[in-house]
């Protein structure tokens, strides 16, 4: 859902508790003048130039929050400007620096242009900081310009000005794994089976408007899985929801593929969707995925392994689960398998972070 304001759309959901998106203006504080002053005292003649110098203006930062999930916080405010510095003074007095803006983002946040394309910075790590815009350096006061040849200038520097922009906030969520399917695949019944998440569920597509997350327990280990909004064919056009939360499959180390067993032509399911994923990210398409055809408690045997055989043909796996959310059959089989591709990409990355480390 989108709503217009004066200075760029913000997008929500429903409930007002989820917000992935959100257009800000910031502006950096300009800095202060310098202070064009003599000193002026009794018996003291001729006291010369004691202007002082003027502070600088506030930074705008961003940091990234362990604790935060949601950009719900710029939906309230879009604008964002740092003060001014203070003046300079006499008697050789500098003005004070103006304090700095810190806005603070869920980790896996994006900082892009205005043009939506250009990326500033990507915030993936818990207290990352970025100095957005530096604050205007203060003028210097006229005592800074005192020499030999001109024991009384009159001329002080203004303060140098802000920075201004405006930026897109891009959330894109981080997980272990992450659902796929088409509308009303089971994706959330899964969810709320393997977790104790409680997502929407009912008997019509698009009950999943916004991702959700669980934390899913297996043999004593635990990973992240995202519930994300069903796609249909030109999601990677903007049909539908899929366009906006297709990002959120990229941080995702595995997919896991749900297809709704019920449906006549499974395999045409599958594909639909790998064409998206493919049309949206080549990185994405190469991502390690895991096919399962859920609903399995509402077809007989022969059925199930007749869809079963055209979902390998299509997905060119070796291994395909049949599993049902709602019934609880094939579940466990399949975590252990999901766990396996997550515990193998922990230890990759364990290493390339040491690595790096004894590296610098």
């Amino acid at each position: 859902m989108t709503i217009p304001f004066l200075f760029g759309p913000i997008f929500y959901d429903p409930v007002m508790k989820f917000l992935d998106e959100a257009k800000i203006y910031l502006k950096s504080g300009d800095g202060g003048a310098g202070s064009r002053s003599f000193r002026r005292e009794k018996f003291i003649d001729m006291g010369g130039p004691d202007g002082g110098n003027g502070g600088r203006g506030g930074d705008i930062i961003v940091v990234a929050e362990h604790a935060l999930n949601t950009l719900i916080d710029y939906r309230y405010q879009q604008h964002f400007k740092a003060k001014k510095g203070q003046q300079g003074m006499g008697a050789l007095r500098s003005g004070l620096g103006a304090d700095n803006i810190v806005l603070k983002v869920p980790v896996g946040t994006e900082i892009l242009a205005e043009d939506k394309e250009t990326v500033i910075a990507d915030m993936t790590q818990v207290g990352q900081s970025v100095v957005l815009l530096r604050g205007g350096r203060g003028g210097m006061g006229n005592a800074h310009f005192k020499s030999s040849t001109n024991r009384a200038p009159t001329y002080a520097q203004p303060g140098e000005p802000g920075q201004e922009m405006w930026i897109w906030l891009r959330l894109k969520l981080f997980s272990d794994a992450g659902l796929l399917g088409m509308p009303n695949a089971g994706k959330s019944t899964f969810l709320a089976a393997v977790s104790r998440a409680r997502p929407k569920i009912a008997d019509y597509p698009f009950t999943t408007l916004t991702p959700q997350l669980g934390v899913v327990y297996i043999d004593e280990r635990e990973f992240v899985l995202a519930d994300i909004p069903g796609l249909i064919e030109g999601a990677h056009e903007g049909v539908g929801l899929g366009l906006r939360f297709l990002a959120h499959v990229e941080r995702c180390g595995v997919l896991l593929h749900l297809v709704d067993g019920t449906l006549d032509d499974v395999a045409g399911a599958y594909k639909t969707i790998r064409a998206e994923i493919g049309q949206y990210s080549e990185q994405l398409e190469e991502k390690e995925e895991i096919v399962a055809l859920n609903k399995c408690d509402a077809l007989t045997e022969d059925v199930i392994k007749e869809k079963l055989k055209q979902l390998k043909k299509a997905s060119k796996k070796k291994k395909v689960y049949a599993i049902s959310a709602a019934a609880g059959i094939g579940i466990e089989e399949l975590l252990r398998a999901m766990w396996k591709v997550i515990e193998s990409k922990r230890e990759r990355h364990d290493a390339d972070s040491q690595s790096e480390t004894a590296g610098r």
